[in-house]
């Protein structure tokens, strides 16, 4: 039995914490809100889950040092524009614990990786990623899970596969940090995508290419920005991506059929109800794009719909009748 410690009561947080649970670990989860801390402890419900009831051995608090002061590691699950703010209130108790970064994402200020955010505010923090094909509506509910953890430390490797690996999650490892995390990170735009397409009504074989032609791109800024090209074809890329375009749990993709129907980009925030990732990702690889001369006409597209009001229908023909080239 392990203790561990989660940052963030969200969807993800309280489906790891549901999880790790039931393979028979302590759990104290950190929310920022004392409706929702209230609602896991009093009612054993999460407002973003509310068909699962979460299991007894799961605790909230709003203080930072109460839910991490006896852990074993961390699991850090914010919104990604959240995570420089939270982990300053919280890492003068990380101490050599292990941070697990479980969000996906980039701080759009910066362009930095969630890894250089947290090396930046402590420079000794012991981190690693965990991602890959989840969504926390199956992970909640025991639906069979593959994930992959990355870290520079194989004992953190170790520590986490042990932990989370059981009959319903399998766990494979990686050293490739930037390559892991990156794959999370540009996966949602490509899913944001594929719901704009479905917004407009394309069919199967339009899904296939932008998967393939998204995936493509994804590896060539991942590799650019020190990712390695066999990460992208594996869970936290090709996996990921697969999971995000296609399915209805996720955000991104609800976010982009909203916009391809016609909301705006407040409208479909509201609706979607949850922080949609992906509409910082896309500024921020864009920005990448420009500056390490990386060629993404996917992100282009994508970034002319929502910030410079192009049709989606013009931007998929922008697409289509694009210089001829080789695969």
């Amino acid at each position: 039995m392990k203790k561990i410690a989660i940052i963030g009561s969200g969807s993800w947080g309280v489906a790891l914490a549901m999880h790790l649970s039931r393979c028979g670990n302590e759990i104290k989860i950190w929310s920022f809100a004392e409706d929702e801390r209230d609602l896991i402890n009093n009612q054993r419900k999460c407002k973003f889950l509310p068909d699962v009831t979460v299991p007894d051995n799961v605790f909230c608090s709003n203080n930072f040092e109460e839910v991490i002061k006896d852990s074993d590691f961390i699991m850090h699950v914010t919104p990604s524009k959240f995570t420089r703010d939270v982990f300053r209130q919280y890492k003068q108790y990380v101490g050599k614990k292990p941070v697990i970064i479980c969000s996906k994402g980039f701080e759009k200020d910066t362009l930095k990786t969630l890894d250089e955010v947290m090396l930046e505010e402590m420079p000794e923090v012991r981190i690693g990623v965990l991602s890959g094909p989840s969504h926390a509506e199956e992970v909640s509910i025991s639906v069979p899970t593959v994930l992959v953890v990355a870290s520079k430390e194989e004992q953190i490797l170790k520590l986490v596969q042990d932990t989370l690996m059981c009959e319903t999650m399998r766990i494979y490892t990686s050293t490739d940090v930037k390559g892991v995390e990156l794959g999370g990170a540009l996966k949602n735009i490509i899913a944001f995508c594929a719901g704009v397409a479905a917004g407009i009504g394309l069919g199967d074989n339009s899904f296939a290419a932008l998967i393939t032609r998204g995936l493509s791109e994804i590896s060539r800024l991942g590799e650019e920005l020190g990712g390695k090209a066999e990460t992208f074809y594996g869970l936290s890329g090709l996996g990921d991506l697969i999971v995000t375009c296609l399915s209805e749990h996720s955000r991104n993709r609800r976010a982009g059929k909203l916009i391809g129907q016609g909301k705006t980009i407040e409208e479909a925030k509201k609706e979607v109800g949850m922080v949609i990732e992906s509409l910082d990702n896309i500024d921020v690889a864009y920005e990448l794009s420009r500056i390490h001369n990386v060629d993404m006409p996917i992100v282009d597209a994508v970034y002319d719909v929502i910030y410079n009001h192009l049709n989606p229908h013009q931007a998929v023909t922008n697409l289509m009748t694009r210089d001829k080239k080789s695969e």
